[in-house]
């Protein structure tokens, strides 16, 4: 063996664990600090615990969160997608059918889709609003996730 390259042996080593625990033990080190021993250490204690020494439970319960509040926002922006107050502005209609249900009242979606429960022709009674508005309307209303009065007639039929 060659001289003065090995380090120095303590025989007489304390380890100190962060619960309190000491005991002596051969090492290169004097003295020497843990985080848990077998006397604090839940598969030893039967205590149920997580033992995170790196913040990794941290870490995931942040994810966690970042993700349940994620699925929240989605949710909430779909339901306001198929909101009754939703205004028939934003369907993209066309000036005149507009400013046709307009005159009568009809500013959001939910008063439309209560007219047209009345049935088509009560729709097309309105002035200025013509079978291609209606139609152009309901495919944009049924794009967006609204159920038509007249889809759940058909489905109730077709049950039967």
């Amino acid at each position: 063996m060659k001289k003065d390259i090995h380090p120095t042996y303590y025989p007489d080593a304390v380890v100190t664990c962060a619960c309190g625990k000491t005991w002596t033990t051969g090492s290169t080190q004097k003295e020497i600090r843990v985080d848990i021993c077998s006397n604090c250490h839940p598969f030893y204690t039967g205590e149920q615990r997580i033992v995170d020494t790196e913040g990794q439970v941290d870490r995931f319960y942040k994810r966690l969160e970042a993700r349940q509040s994620y699925v929240a926002e989605q949710e909430a922006k779909e339901a306001s997608q198929i909101a009754p107050e939703r205004p028939i502005s934003e369907f993209s209609l066309g000036k005149r059918a507009e400013e046709a249900l307009k005159k009568v009242g009809i500013l959001t979606a939910g008063e439309f889709i209560a007219k047209l429960a009345e049935g088509d022709d009560a729709v097309l009674a309105i002035e200025g609003f013509g079978r291609k508005s209606l139609a152009d309307l309901k495919k944009a209303l049924r794009r967006n996730g609204y159920d038509l009065p007249e889809e759940v007639a058909a489905e109730a039929s077709e049950a039967a």
